[in-house]
């Protein structure tokens, strides 16, 4: 893409598509393409997403705020406020807010995780 072509636009929840997801979880594409995806999520307290994995794409989560708990594979892992957690190429996975207060996150995904999710059974 010739950059001097490319329309520059700040990306903000405010001026971003919004959608619901799982148990009243919000998203908001700040980059949406084939390539590409940056979400900003928000979860309420104690909710949680259905344990998946990717076939194509890998995943980088960033925690703005609150705590978020990882099942990932077999493991559970806490992260906090300021930190990241990588999920490479099919590993089965999930986020959940156990916490009492918001989740807010940002998931970076590459390439898109559209036409990619394989729900696992509980």
């Amino acid at each position: 893409m010739d950059y001097e072509k490319h329309t520059l636009k700040k990306s903000t929840k405010e001026n971003s598509e919004h959608y619901y997801w799982g148990d009243q979880c919000s998203g908001w594409h700040l980059v949406k393409s084939n390539d590409l995806s940056i979400i900003e999520e928000l979860m309420p307290p104690n909710t949680k997403e259905q344990k998946h994995h990717h076939k194509k794409a890998q995943q980088f989560f960033r925690i703005l705020k609150g705590i978020a708990t990882f099942e990932i594979e077999n493991s559970i892992i806490t992260v906090e406020s300021g930190e990241g957690i990588h999920i490479p190429v099919n590993v089965k996975h999930r986020i959940l807010n156990q916490q009492n207060e918001n989740l807010e996150f940002i998931v970076i995904s590459q390439p898109t995780t559209r036409d990619d999710r394989y729900n696992e059974v509980d």
